[in-house]
């Protein structure tokens, strides 16, 4: 295939133009669209109105190519999938969403450990629990992501004390199984999320 990078500033949608008669247009021209957009209900737009699949490729709700990475690197490094256990640390992120549906699909494990106000939505099939060493006890994987997403930028130095005791570090990693795995959606900020 050959792949086509279309921003929305470069389209009609920048004139005003609705994202069903993009999704109708584009569908005439291409065989797949990745969606790339903070608004899940404009990613179930483009769903709704193209006739060609729709890829979710990051919203403020999931992340799936990104959890599809990580269970693809966990099976290649662990040999499988089944019976992994994976150990969350920090902002119940959309990434942290799309990677516990994998799991429960594909036999693993996740437990979470997210502070207070931080957790994923209601119904993510996670283990939740608010101390980071008890997630990392025993884990095969330690994963983190970000502790200010695009759009919570207001909000960066109540995040940044709210989630200082998360940080995925040496000491849990040193609680994690022998050859324990690191995963992050990047870009990393060391420091914060990660040491």
């Amino acid at each position: 295939g050959t792949p086509l990078s279309l921003r929305g500033d470069e389209m009609q949608l920048s004139r005003g133009e609705s994202v069903g008669d993009t999704a109708r247009v584009l569908s005439r021209y291409v065989d797949a669209v990745a969606i790339r957009t903070l608004s899940h209900a404009e990613l179930e737009t483009w769903a709704e109105h193209a006739s060609i699949p729709v890829i979710n490729a990051l919203t403020q709700v999931e992340h799936p190519c990104q959890a599809l990475a990580d269970a693809l690197t966990i099976r290649d490094r662990l040999g499988g999938l089944d019976g992994v256990r994976v150990a969350w640390v920090g902002d119940g992120t959309n990434v942290l969403v799309s990677l516990a549906e994998i799991a429960r699909l594909t036999g693993m494990q996740v437990v979470a450990a997210c502070p207070e106000g931080y957790e994923p939505p209601a119904g993510t099939p996670v283990q939740l629990v608010r101390d980071p060493a008890e997630a990392a006890a025993g884990a095969d994987v330690l994963v983190t992501d970000i502790w200010v997403s695009l759009g919570d930028e207001e909000e960066t130095a109540q995040r940044l004390r709210d989630l200082e005791p998360y940080r995925l570090d040496g000491a849990l990693l040193g609680l994690a199984s022998r050859d324990a795995l690191v995963l992050h959606c990047l870009p990393a900020h060391p420091g914060e999320e990660i040491a």
